[in-house]
């Protein structure tokens, strides 16, 4: 597309990759633009707008993401109108907007193997829920579950999540939780078959609640952590480990994968472990 409408010492600088939140209905596309190419940010975004129609506005990254909400700053690049988009994934909607709460369109595919992994009649525990897409997958893939508790401390986070359980006539199967995970887990302590922790940077901080959640007997916990492509796993299964060991359990590793990407040579990594009496 921007063949000869840049110089060609630029065109190996452009954005190889770019997130789109959203359907066919109205999306947002999100890149990253570096300052060998900022100049031509508005030609990239026009671009990556004449590909894919249903893009409405393209935001380009201006911060890491910050804070306890995990947001991140945005500037408009090219288009025009609202950022709130309703994404579509395996069979459910999940209703957002991309500048004010934490989303990954990237992290599909784990959200699907998590599910899966559901049986009938257990209680889970979505820890750092957002606006629900770990709990929507699961609700959606296994339908007989007991219950799934989302708990989110972003107030735009939860307020979506409650609408998306809506959204998705699933009321009942899922309760939405504002609150830090600190205050509110505390409710579910011995009640839970399993726990979701899907925030790679300070999961490890609450693996106190995680074990805590688990019933007296045991369940599985789903732990993210971000790790060095020369050593991924052994940091986060020594954390589950020792915790596990804290609270009177064995720890039993099911599975561990790389999740994405987060800079060079590092990763997300999901680590999977089964913690039973001791």
């Amino acid at each position: 597309m921007l063949r000869g409408k840049v110089p060609d010492s630029v065109l190996n600088k452009l954005p190889t990759s770019f997130d789109i939140v959203g359907s066919r209905e109205g999306a947002v596309a999100i890149v990253e633009v570096s300052e060998d190419v900022k100049e031509y940010e508005r030609m990239i975004g026009e671009a990556i707008m004449h590909i894919h129609r249903n893009v409405r506005v393209v935001l380009a990254k201006e911060s890491a993401r910050e804070g306890i909400f995990r947001t991140r700053r945005y500037r408009v690049i090219a288009g025009s109108g609202s950022t709130e988009v309703i994404h579509k994934e395996h069979g459910y909607r999940l209703k957002l907007d991309p500048t004010k709460v934490y989303f990954s369109p990237r992290e599909a595919t784990e959200r699907l193997r998590v599910a899966s992994q559901v049986a009938p009649g257990e209680t889970v525990m979505v820890f750092f829920a957002g606006v629900g897409p770990y709990a929507l997958a699961i609700a959606k893939r296994q339908p007989r579950v007991q219950k799934i508790i989302a708990i989110e401390i972003n107030p735009k986070a939860y307020d979506y999540l409650v609408e998306n359980i809506r959204l998705n006539k699933l009321e009942g199967l899922i309760e939405p939780v504002l609150g830090d995970v600190k205050k509110e887990a505390s409710r579910w302590f011995g009640l839970c078959d399993r726990v979701v922790m899907p925030l790679p940077r300070g999961a490890y901080m609450f693996l106190d609640e995680a074990y805590n959640c688990l019933k007296p007997q045991g369940g599985v916990i789903h732990f993210y952590y971000w790790s060095g492509e020369d050593d991924l796993y052994s940091k986060a299964y020594y954390l589950l480990e020792r915790n596990a060991n804290l609270h009177g359990f064995c720890c039993m590793l099911l599975a561990a994968r790389k999740v994405s990407p987060y800079a060079p040579r590092v990763y997300k990594v999901a680590v999977d472990v089964l913690a039973a009496r001791a």
